[in-house]
C-alpha cells in the first residue's frame, strides 16, 4: 500500500472508532434517563421492574393518606380503579396532592411497595398524566367486561 492510503485507512478507522464509542456513550446515557411507566394493575400483575426507576400514576385513593409524627413520611395508594399500590414517600409533598386527586409519582419498586422519590400533582381538575388517564380507562374496560362475563 502507498503511504498516502495507509494514511487515509487510519483516518477512516480512526473516526469509525470515535464515532462508535460517541454513539455507545450517547445511548447508555439516554438509558439510564428513560423513565418507563407502569400501571397499579400491571405493578400488582407483577409486569414492573424491581429496583428499577419508573413512573406509576393513577389516583389517591380515599382515606389512605397516612403522615408520620417523626418526619416528613407519607404512606398513600395509587389507584386505577381496578388494583392499587401503596406508596411510601419522604419529603414535601405539592399543594395541590389530596386523596381521590390524580397524580404521577417517581421511585422504585420494592417488594410491593412503591419508594417515591417525586410526587407531582395534577394542576387543575380537568388535568391528568396522559398515560394516567388511559389506565384508569383500561382498568375501567376491563372491569365491565368482567362484570359482563359473569352474569
Amino acid at each position: 500500500m502507498r503511504a498516502k492510503r495507509k494514511q487515509r485507512l487510519y483516518l477512516v478507522i480512526l473516526l469509525v472508532a470515535g464515532l462508535s464509542v460517541a454513539v455507545g456513550l450517547t445511548l447508555m446515557a439516554l438509558q439510564q434517563n428513560i423513565n418507563l411507566f407502569f400501571t397499579p394493575t400491571q405493578i400488582v400483575d407483577g409486569k414492573a421492574p424491581q429496583g428499577v426507576a419508573f413512573r406509576i400514576g393513577g389516583m389517591v385513593v380515599d382515606d389512605s393518606v397516612k403522615r408520620s409524627d417523626q418526619d416528613l413520611s407519607v404512606q398513600f395508594a395509587i389507584t386505577d380503579t381496578a388494583k392499587s399500590v401503596p406508596v411510601l414517600y419522604t419529603g414535601i409533598l405539592p399543594d395541590l396532592f389530596r386523596e381521590g386527586q390524580g397524580v404521577v409519582a417517581l421511585g422504585r419498586l420494592d417488594g410491593k411497595t412503591f419508594v417515591a422519590s417525586e410526587v407531582l400533582a395534577k394542576h387543575d381538575e380537568n388535568y391528568m398524566a396522559p398515560e394516567a388517564a388511559e389506565a384508569i380507562k383500561q382498568a375501567n374496560a376491563q372491569m365491565y367486561k368482567a362484570q359482563e362475563e359473569s352474569q
